[in-house]
């Protein structure tokens, strides 16, 4: 993702108006999930995406993230995925778990689909450190997550 980020700004360089976007939120963690939807909706409106082109779909948890972004990404209207979670670590493997299933899960199904598929999960040690990456003083990986399917929407628009 951008690393840096702090705020969007500007259009994209492709007419984002006619693109379809789902934005899957884990609802486990939902004070720093809300916050990073919040954050790549507010994006993707300032980027040109029109509201009524946006559609949030809702999991139990961040494991579910994959399905959902799957089901959505096989749909033919749909551009890009932006998947939205938060998996805090606890005191079991648990966590290590979770987390590889769905980063791979999730790259799975960009290789699949060969759509944008945004990896917005953030993986923290403490809740202190996922409300820092939800609009704190990190910014917003929800935002991030955002420019990262349009900026691949705009390479693979003038890829070839």
């Amino acid at each position: 993702m951008a690393g840096s980020l702090v705020s969007v700004s500007g259009k994209s360089k492709l007419n984002l108006s006619s693109k379809k976007f789902v934005v899957v939120v884990a609802e486990w963690n939902e004070d720093v999930t809300e916050a990073l939807y919040q954050g790549a909706y507010h994006a993707l409106l300032s980027l040109g995406a029109r509201k009524s082109n946006i559609l949030r779909r809702n999991v139990p948890g961040s494991f579910e993230l994959p399905l959902m972004a799957q089901w959505a990404a096989e749909k033919k209207d749909i551009d890009a995925v932006i998947c939205i979670g938060c998996v805090v670590q606890g005191d079991t493997p648990h966590f290590d778990y979770i987390c590889q299933a769905v980063a791979h899960g999730i790259m799975n199904v960009n290789l699949m689909t060969k759509k944008p598929i945004a990896f917005g999960v953030l993986t923290t040690l403490n809740k202190k450190q996922a409300l820092e990456r939800a609009g704190g003083k990190y910014g917003n990986k929800g935002e991030e997550a955002a420019l990262t399917v349009v900026k691949m929407l705009e390479t693979l628009e003038h890829k070839g």
